[in-house]
């Protein structure tokens, strides 16, 4: 029988045979295929170059020590080949300078500004923590003050220690139901700058994480007009959002909604390798020197040319059929949340759960287990396990699975077979206030005693778990996935954290950043 599609009017569902960009889907699998685009222009400039540069007959004696792929280890070029060793070059003649870009790397740089609407793109190696790192502090010098939620991922708090500047934190809305915390009002953004102008300060930035891990969106049009009439720089933390603005279903971009400075991950929905991520600016409120001289210290020096060439790959992929290339990726998302909303038990995030808030990324799902009895990690041991279900992101109550331009319909009908199987067998023998306890946002009450570059380089020593109550953390503890600090640096340790921290071990989270990794001991600053 065939199945009926559930996608709305503007969405426009894919067939068998039907490409979208340089993906066919065919048989529930994910080809790639030779796009008459790329064959008619020729390759992306970066990628051109790598080619032409692995493909010249040269006698090499430069790095890597594996010599173009001729001492590659066995046991790696079982695994993926040699071509990937080929290609793996230093920063030859041929092959222009990341810090100082002006053949294909500047090139490739340009088109991709072009796509994104930027005034500039540098392309990172270091993925989207060094683009944050440099974003503050570009805009943030030792003693200033930044305005940011205090979710924000740890890279953002390791911009504070680098930059010495001051945390000024946003508390954000928390939804007690999924233990989920959203994104930052524009309101929320002016009382912390009007809670500064009192005090005779001015934030030298705003740092704004939109959307979250879990899709969640913050109002970046309304905050950037407020950022503005302040002349303060809006910053956003754009990793989960490099295909915003694609679709006529997706959420406009950080730049589209008058973001200075913005970093994406375009390795996560979008296809470049691991790791190779975008930093793009708009306007000239930051200077953009500053900028490249915080990338250059903050960067490797000798990056990766398969990471580079990665970025204008998928950037010439997006740009091949930019306003059809999510077309499948969006029906099958909506199709698994119709499906998922009709089972019982079941409950899938939406725009209801954070009505403050004006979009949820359409390709991020968020399933809720507690009222079958489990919590996000037990649901996921058993999907992963029993049906091989990897999932993106767990949570105390809830999994977050992401749809990208490789997700097929055969994958998503496992997905949903396995959760409908799950909330058959266990809706009907557990009850869920038996099972998942009730929690709240372990860091809403937070005092800071000392900010963290000063907490970072402060002599410490380590206490029982029990005894650390209102002594000062010198260590940066947080459950991962997905890196949002529980305790930071310099803040005085509560009672609610460190409970929050041992229900999420309990549950099989892990913890990381802690010296002791069983929590029976934690380091605290000397002060």
């Amino acid at each position: 029988m065939q199945e009926r599609s559930l996608a709305p009017p503007s969405v426009t569902s894919v067939g068998q045979d039907e490409s979208i960009g340089r993906i066919a889907i065919r048989n529930d699998h994910v080809l790639r295929n030779n796009s008459p685009v790329l064959q008619q222009n020729g390759l992306p400039p970066l990628v051109s170059a790598l080619k032409a540069s692995a493909e010249q007959n040269v006698a090499s004696f430069h790095f890597p020590g594996h010599n173009r792929g001729r001492a590659a280890p066995a046991s790696l070029t079982r695994l993926i080949g040699t071509r990937p060793f080929v290609h793996d070059l230093p920063e030859l003649p041929e092959l222009d300078n990341l810090f100082c870009p002006q053949g294909p790397i500047l090139e490739a740089q340009t088109e991709a500004a072009k796509l994104f609407g930027s005034s500039q793109t540098w392309f990172l190696v270091g993925g989207t923590t060094c683009g944050i790192q440099a974003a503050i502090m570009a805009t943030c010098s030792p003693g200033e003050f930044l305005i940011l939620p205090r979710n924000s991922h740890i890279s953002a708090i390791s911009a504070l220690v680098l930059s010495g500047a001051v945390p000024k934190y946003i508390v954000p809305d928390y939804e007690n139901d999924w233990d989920i915390a959203g994104g930052v009002t524009p309101l929320q953004v002016l009382k912390a700058i009007q809670e500064l102008e009192m005090e005779g300060k001015k934030a030298a930035a705003v740092f704004i994480t939109s959307p979250t891990y879990h899709g969640i969106c913050s109002n970046l049009s309304e905050i950037s007009e407020l950022c503005h009439s302040h002349k303060i720089p809006l910053l956003v933390d754009e990793a989960h959002g490099a295909h915003f603005g694609f679709h006529t279903e997706l959420p406009n971009s950080a730049l589209q909604q008058g973001a200075d400075l913005t970093v994406q991950s375009t390795h996560k929905v979008l296809c470049s390798l691991t790791q190779s991520s975008m930093l793009h600016m708009s306007g000239n409120i930051v200077d953009k020197e500053k900028i490249s001289r915080c990338l250059q210290t903050l960067q490797s020096t000798s990056p990766s040319y398969l990471l580079l060439a990665s970025l204008d790959a998928a950037r010439a992929q997006l740009s091949e059929s930019p306003d059809v290339v999510f077309n499948q990726a969006m029906a099958l998302a909506y199709e698994a949340k119709c499906t998922l909303k009709r089972i019982p038990g079941i409950s899938v995030l939406e725009n209801s759960s954070f009505p403050t808030f004006p979009a949820i990324d359409p390709l991020r799902l968020t399933v809720g287990f507690w009222k079958v009895g489990l919590s996000g990690y037990e649901a996921d041991e058993i999907l992963y396990g029993d049906y091989g279900v990897v999932c993106e992101l767990v949570g105390n109550k809830s999994i977050t699975y992401a749809f990208n331009l490789g997700t097929c319909r055969d994958h998503v009908q496992r997905l949903l077979s396995g959760i409908k199987h799950l909330a058959a067998t266990y809706v009907t023998i557990q009850q869920p206030e038996e099972r998942v306890l009730t929690v709240h946002a372990p860091f809403d009450d937070k005092i800071t005693s000392l900010i963290p570059r000063d907490a970072f380089f402060a002599s410490k020593r380590k206490v029982t778990i029990e005894e650390s109550i209102g002594e000062i953390s010198g260590e940066l503890i947080c459950p991962y996935p997905p890196g949002i600090p529980v305790l930071i640096p310099g803040e005085v340790i509560t009672k609610k954290a460190v409970d929050y921290l041992f229900h999420v071990r309990s549950k099989g989270g892990d913890i990381t950043g802690a010296s002791d990794p069983l929590l029976s001991s934690i380091v605290v600053c000397n002060v």
